[in-house]
């Protein structure tokens, strides 16, 4: 099967959880989550559940396991929690999460946002992986990484991404 059949494959519209992790935002503050939702609805995917967690350890691990584990939901994308403080644990709870990583994502985000915010794009933790047979994409919480992973990888790889993930 070409590239493009593999892309396509999974037929539109995906069906997409979005989960949003941070201590300093709420439903009024989130800029992250409603701008994937945004991407997404814009090419034509359904946004079938949406949550805002705290960043933390049990409350991540439990809204991915949930979403993951939902029927209706192809396609997990979360957003926040992915820098290096302290408080940022998203990366290392999907880590233990991943029944399986996808590593060029983290690589590739990484390589793009280069080009926008130079050397400090080796602060993010930006991943992908399989859960229970889903893909989960961690974006970072910033609007501007997230139209760029939305734009650059998530919407040109989402159906193919979803077909992989289904085989």
């Amino acid at each position: 099967m070409s590239l493009e059949a593999h892309r396509n494959a999974s037929g539109a519209p995906i069906r997409c959880a979005v989960i949003t992790i941070s201590d300093t935002r709420d439903a009024s503050t989130d800029r992250g989550g409603p701008r994937i939702v945004e991407h997404l609805e814009s090419a034509q995917h359904l946004v079938v559940r949406r949550e805002l967690v705290k960043d933390e350890r049990d409350q991540i691990r439990a809204a991915v396991l949930a979403s993951a584990e939902d029927a209706s939901v192809e396609l997990v994308i979360t957003t926040g929690g992915t820098g290096i403080a302290p408080r940022d644990v998203t990366y290392p709870v999907l880590l233990e999460l991943f029944d399986s990583d996808i590593p060029g994502f983290g690589e590739l985000f990484r390589q793009l946002s280069f080009a926008q915010i130079g050397s400090a794009t080796i602060l993010s933790r930006a991943c992908a992986g399989v859960v229970r047979g889903k893909v989960v994409i961690a974006l970072p919480g910033s609007p501007r990484a997230v139209d760029l992973a939305m734009q650059q990888i998530v919407l040109p790889e989402a159906g193919h991404l979803v077909t992989q993930s289904r085989s």
